[in-house]
């Protein structure tokens, strides 16, 4: 599965503010993190904002805040924001029953993997994700 990349983004800003949701961080702080555009993070953002995960904080030391429910937003719940995770086959157009049957069991494959990776995506709550991620953190300084 490939993400788009302001699904990508969308997942690297909420999961850095959910990490600690009193913390105000801007645009750049989050951008600067992850080594990634501040102007295409700050699009994302207002699409944050609008969906009400994330607050905007205007002035100085303003920057954005997380204002969801970590144990309730899945990854899911972020990505749709952005994209809608169906596979599109991009078949020719079968000459006879036997190359329609084909396409039509590659389609309906096609359509499983899709139902299942949204099922997968479903389960994992931001806090979820938060806590493997502390996880690994910790085993890798042990190392």
């Amino acid at each position: 599965m490939k993400l788009h990349k302001a699904s990508l983004f969308a997942l690297y800003a909420v999961l850095e503010l959910a990490s600690d949701p009193e913390r105000q961080l801007s645009a750049t702080d989050i951008a600067d993190s992850y080594g990634i555009s501040t102007h295409h993070l700050a699009k994302v953002l207002r699409t944050l904002v609008r969906s009400g995960l994330v607050q905007a904080v205007r002035g100085a030391g303003g920057g954005y805040r997380f204002t969801g429910v970590t144990n309730r937003t899945t990854l899911l719940d972020v990505i749709e924001l952005f994209e809608t995770l169906d596979a599109e086959l991009d078949a020719p157009s079968p000459k006879g029953q036997a190359g329609e049957a084909v396409i039509e069991e590659l389609q309906s494959i096609a359509r499983e993997i899709d139902d299942l990776t949204k099922a997968v995506l479903d389960t994992i709550t931001l806090e979820t994700a938060l806590s493997s991620s502390r996880l690994r953190t910790r085993l890798a300084g042990q190392a």
